[in-house]
């Protein structure tokens, strides 16, 4: 896999980031930065 780009200093955000695209996971989270990666992110 590609290396992650640094838009996120919290690792375990990048953690989290990284599975999501392995597993083509959704993430639940408000944290907008999580579309920096390309990740769907559900939050209501």
């Amino acid at each position: 896999m590609e290396k992650l780009p640094f838009h996120h200093r919290d690792p375990f955000d990048r953690l989290l980031a990284s599975q999501a695209k392995i597993e083509k996971l959704e993430v639940l989270s408000g944290d907008p930065i999580f579309d920096e990666y390309g990740i769907h992110r559900v939050w209501s």
